[in-house]
């Protein structure tokens, strides 16, 4: 039997303003040929070096943006992962510049909105800006997540 008791943070103790900072995550070639077996996107932007060297402004082939936001989401990160998260209600993402094979993103969840659920006590909807950026600092995506995070103990 786990005796180790998790810290979770619960709605009320969000502040607005608050940023929690991911572990950095490197995209490799096998991420983005997994994600195109996955999800069937074999877009030649993220299969042939060849055609997009031909036919656009790109060093090389790059990540699917939501490949890129699937990590973004899943990122560790301290004090965001101990949340009380039971839902996620949206995510939105603009893809602000490529993502190469082998660039390393870190993820920015900065608490930005914050109001009661009207439907369940206790509980409350958080918005996130989120900014994902690479080890050169430049940001790759930026957008919100809105989030139903709960009071904290179980039900």
């Amino acid at each position: 039997m786990n005796t180790e008791q998790k810290s979770v943070l619960a709605f009320a103790d969000l502040v607005e303003g608050t940023q929690y900072v991911s572990a950095g995550r490197t995209v490799t070639e096998t991420d983005i040929q997994n994600f195109a077996g996955l999800s069937g996107d074999f877009n030649p932007l993220h299969t042939d070096e060849e055609w997009v060297r031909a036919n656009t402004s790109y060093e090389r082939r790059i990540a699917h943006g939501l490949l890129v936001l699937a990590i973004s989401s899943g990122a560790r990160t301290p004090g965001y992962d101990d949340l009380d998260i039971r839902a996620y209600l949206s995510e939105s993402r603009d893809m602000t510049a490529p993502t190469y094979p082998g660039d390393t993103i870190t993820v920015t969840n900065t608490v930005s909105g914050l109001r009661p659920s009207r439907s369940k006590p206790g509980h409350g909807i958080v918005t996130f800006t989120v900014n994902v950026t690479n080890q050169r600092g430049e940001m790759v995506q930026s957008g919100t997540d809105v989030l139903l995070i709960g009071h904290g103990r179980s039900g």
